[in-house]
């Protein structure tokens, strides 16, 4: 399994970044996981739409999921067509998402993606991937996903504070792709994990790597990485646009 990092900048966009949004690929099969904004840009680096095979979206932020719209215009109108790509999101994301669309085009976003309903503790395959959904700890209901392809298994937590699924979610994976949008000293809730949580939560789970991903902009991501790694003695990798990372 091949990780791409789309975006990864937390809650808004950092100058020349983007919000929370990855490539996943295996076998062949593009999938793409949460759509923050700026990250629709980013994926076309790597391929073309039409080769989207599905999209994942963890929760209804528009940090996670506003790119949406801008595939829903290029298949509705640009040279693509409309392939129907499944979408997999929590129940009523479709409506929920729907509201920003134009009363006009509410009939065509409906029909323009294969939309398909994920609550926690449910299991679903698409192309190679199999996932499981843990329910995450956020301001509403927010999934973090546990993706297996072949051998390989990746651990994503989206947005979350603190929680005990989070063990469960990435017992045993090869890399928890986690959320570390705070520094020590500066939570403001608990709906958010600091980067020393997360390298708690990695220590405990027995993950062999750490992926730091959802750090508001603005932060000296090298604190981040040093706090983590107080927690966490293993490998563990700043997110940025571009990366790529093979999950063994």
């Amino acid at each position: 399994m091949e990780l791409m990092v789309l975006g990864a900048d937390g809650s808004w966009p950092g100058p020349g970044g983007a919000c929370s949004g990855y490539l996943l690929r295996h076998d062949g099969f593009n999938l793409w996981l949460d759509a923050g904004f700026g990250t629709l840009s980013r994926l076309q680096e790597y391929i073309a739409l039409e080769d989207i095979g599905a999209i994942v979206i963890s929760h209804p932020h528009r940090d996670h999921f506003v790119d949406l719209y801008g595939l829903f215009v290029a298949w509705r109108f640009g040279p693509v067509g409309k392939p129907n790509v499944p979408v997999y999101a929590l129940p009523g994301f479709r409506d929920l998402a729907g509201r920003l669309i134009s009363e006009s085009s509410e009939g065509r976003w409906r029909e323009t993606f294969d939309w398909r309903e994920v609550s926690e503790g449910e299991s679903f395959t698409t192309g190679p991937f199999a996932f499981t959904a843990f329910g995450m700890t956020h301001f509403g209901p927010t999934l973090g996903f546990r993706i297996e392809a072949g051998d390989a298994v990746l651990a994503y937590t989206a947005d979350t504070g603190p929680t005990d699924a989070l063990t469960d979610l990435a017992r045993g994976a090869h890399t928890l792709l986690s959320e570390a949008t705070f520094q020590d000293e500066e939570r403001a809730h608990d709906r958010h994990m600091t980067a020393r949580e997360a390298g708690k939560c990695t220590a405990r789970a027995g993950v062999r790597r750490l992926v730091l991903t959802h750090i508001e902009p603005g932060h000296d991501k090298r604190v981040s990485l040093e706090q983590a790694a107080e927690e966490f003695d293993g490998e563990i990798v700043l997110a940025e646009p571009g990366l790529s990372l093979e999950i063994a």
